[in-house]
């Protein structure tokens, strides 16, 4: 029998724990909220894997509009540009706001912010703490602050299967939990569940992370956006580890170069050269491993012995796969680091459901566009979290009717999913490939088993890969090299994206008979 939370019923639901979903909690104090997450408070978030830092505009020969302007580019004509200027512009305030929750940013011996540059960032505006540790550093103070805030109500073990709706407005969440199934009732959440890294074989996130957030979204009705713009971090570790280890763009802003094995510097031609976009860079790198290649990061004249102090998460990440950074190469490889797309939201977080709100990965704004500007997602996440908190402050509970006979909700299994999604649905696409995936995922959908939701996913990734005929930002097609005169965002919903699937499987049998 499913257990109703009546003493939790009307609290704020925060679902996920990763930088988002603490700053909203926090913001939202003294009002009470309950954060729901699967693991410990904080685990299992790309958050608390961040190297980089936070990207802000705080130094003196920067400006906001430095920071848009190279936010457009890397967007490649796919940012909502108020909605980017609006982010971008409260990102010393987010700083602050960290700072006051307890996070201890690194700086230099005047006391200023100690400042890193990033791969298409034109200025040094990365903020970070620890070194390479800014995303851990940032979760543990944040952790600590929620632990000392008597209005937030930590559930550690609840994983959310299901939104629940009275008509078209969110009544409450369904729960998993080790005693049994659980019902919050509330007619607000915010999802916060971070990204979709699970779905490929190579990635740097927790591979837990499959999209819950978009899935469970979606199965309410929410709108999608820009799903098929998936970036690939072009210099992952590229070692037997799973997840794989980031090796932090910083590294490169460190004035580190890429290398293949016959050491040429293949990116030395290439605009903005080892510092290009993430997209430029990983398909570079792509080529070169397809041709049978194999390519490193040089950091030994740039940094040497200087290596272990500036960034010792990476240090210690290379030691464990038996390489020195200050004295070899460090092999590398791209892998799924971020999704642009998600659940489409106002500049508030808001969804087009009725009392849902998505911050942080999970979301899509307009801030990336096509592809996201290094350490753009942490400021997301931060503001936007604090944005959808007031937001939320704005409406009052009011009691919703929560379903008595709940859908039967099992453990979702990523697994089946993997090899369609790394096969089809990597750097490189093209029709077959994106149909044949379509084919693949269609039958795990329908199937409503443990695959199902980690395929609605990967279905949506295809769906929205299929119509957009054109090679921009992180979507490349080598049946489409070229962009298209206009750019356009395309949202949909889950049944559109059914409703596309099933016209292209007869097609895609066709092609492979």
């Amino acid at each position: 029998m499913t257990e109703i939370l009546h003493d939790l019923a009307g609290h704020i639901a925060v679902v996920g724990s990763g930088l988002a979903g603490l700053m909203a909690a926090l913001t939202l104090a003294p009002q009470p909220v309950v954060i729901l997450t699967r693991a410990a408070l904080g685990a299992e978030t790309s958050s608390a894997w961040a190297q980089g830092g936070i990207a802000a505009s705080v130094g003196a020969d920067d400006s906001p509009e430095l920071h848009l302007a190279d936010t457009l580019a890397a967007g490649d004509g796919l940012c909502d540009p108020v909605v980017a200027a609006s982010i971008i512009a409260e990102a010393p305030a987010a700083i602050a706001a960290l700072e006051r929750a307890g996070v201890r940013f690194d700086r230099n011996g005047a006391g200023a912010l100690s400042l890193g540059l990033e791969a298409a960032h034109s200025r040094r505006r990365i903020v970070h703490a620890e070194g390479d540790g800014s995303g851990a550093a940032i979760v543990r103070a944040l952790v600590l602050a929620v632990a000392n805030t008597p209005s937030i109500t930590v559930l550690e073990g609840y994983e959310v299967r299901r939104l629940l709706l009275d008509g078209e407005r969110i009544s409450g969440v369904l729960c998993a939990t080790s005693k049994g199934m659980v019902v919050l009732p509330s007619s607000r959440v915010l999802l916060a569940t971070g990204g979709i890294g699970g779905l490929f074989d190579a990635t740097t996130n927790p591979i837990g992370n499959f999209g819950q957030g978009i899935a469970l979204a979606a199965r309410a009705g929410a709108l999608l956006a820009d799903m098929e713009f998936v970036q690939f971090h072009p210099t992952a570790l590229d070692s037997r580890r799973r997840p794989l280890a980031l090796v932090s763009e910083a590294v490169r802003g460190e004035g580190a170069v890429l290398v293949n094995e016959r050491g040429q510097r293949f990116m030395a031609e290439v605009p903005g050269a080892e510092l290009a976009p993430r997209d430029v860079v990983a398909r570079a790198i792509s080529a070169e491993i397809a041709r049978g290649g194999r390519v490193f990061l040089d950091a030994r004249e740039a940094l040497g012995n200087r290596f272990a102090a500036r960034f010792p998460v990476i240090d210690a990440l290379c030691r464990e796969a038996g390489i020195d950074p200050a004295r070899e190469l460090i092999p590398v490889r791209p892998a799924v680091h971020y999704h642009m797309g998600g659940v489409a939201t106002d500049v508030n977080g808001r969804s087009s459901v009725s009392g849902l709100w998505v911050a942080g990965e999970a979301a899509s704004t307009g801030l990336h566009g096509a592809n996201r500007l290094a350490s753009n997602s942490l400021l997301e996440a931060a503001v936007m979290g604090m944005r959808a908190a007031r937001d939320m402050t704005d409406l009052s509970w009011r009691p919703m009717k929560v379903p008595s006979d709940h859908a039967r909700s099992i453990a979702q299994d990523p697994s089946l999913v993997r090899p369609i999604v790394s096969r089809h649905l990597g750097v490189l696409r093209n029709a077959g490939a994106i149909h044949g995936a379509i084919a693949a995922l269609m039958p795990l959908v329908e199937s409503e088993g443990p695959a199902a939701d980690p395929a609605i996913v990967a279905l949506l990734i295809a769906v929205f890969a299929s119509l957009r005929t054109e090679s921009r930002g992180a979507h490349a097609r080598t049946d489409f090299p070229l962009k298209l005169m206009n750019a356009q965002r395309r949202t949909m919903r889950l049944s559109d994206a059914l409703d596309i699937a099933q016209s292209v499987i007869p097609y895609s049998f066709a092609r492979s008979a």
